[in-house]
């Protein structure tokens, strides 16, 4: 399927990717995943609007990182900053600047490592792993197509981001009473 083609297609909530021409559907997520997915948009809403620094939204919605190639993913949080707010039209026409995916403890579309692997090549500069089994957080922040570091963060251990400077949030409030 080409990116056209998949651009083409009904309007749906259902979670779903083109992976270089190959459509992936997913079942629908766990009360758990979608609980944590409202509770970390709430607060990046919250920081970046008081910050007005750009916009955060969740999934569903298209981020196309390479259209010549047909490559489509839906990560579950992402922020877009306001310098680049050019990328936001009916879908995201580039990678936003950070995504946030929550990890089931079942992968609902493809592998995380070649999801991880196409945000660092396509310019994504910050990512967070929230994996829901381990209750633990890991940050992250590539350069030059490449993880460039990795921080594992636990508990009321602050989250910092070189994308949301000053924010104040830890693993514990994303994770902490489910």
């Amino acid at each position: 399927m080409t990116t056209t083609e998949y651009l083409e297609t009904p309007e749906t909530v259902e979670p779903r990717e083109l992976a270089y021409g190959v459509l992936r559907v997913a079942e629908s997520p766990t009360l758990y995943h979608q609980r944590v997915v409202r509770d970390v948009t709430v607060a990046l809403h919250a920081f970046v609007r008081e910050h007005r620094l750009g916009e955060v939204v969740p999934a569903p919605i298209d981020v196309i990182l390479d259209h010549d190639a047909a490559l489509v993913v839906q990560p579950d949080v992402l922020f877009v900053s306001a310098e680049r707010a050019h990328i936001m039209g009916e879908r995201l026409t580039a990678a936003p600047d950070l995504v946030v995916e929550v990890l089931s403890p079942h992968p609902r579309i493809g592998r995380l490592d070649e999801r991880v692997g196409w945000f660092a090549k396509y310019g994504v500069r910050e990512c967070w792993l929230v994996d829901l089994k381990r209750r633990e957080v890991v940050v992250l922040a590539f350069a030059n197509g490449l993880v460039a570091e990795r921080t594992l963060l636990i508990g009321p251990q602050p989250i910092v981001s070189a994308v949301l400077p000053g924010l104040r949030l830890s693993p514990a409030d994303l994770l902490g009473y489910w």
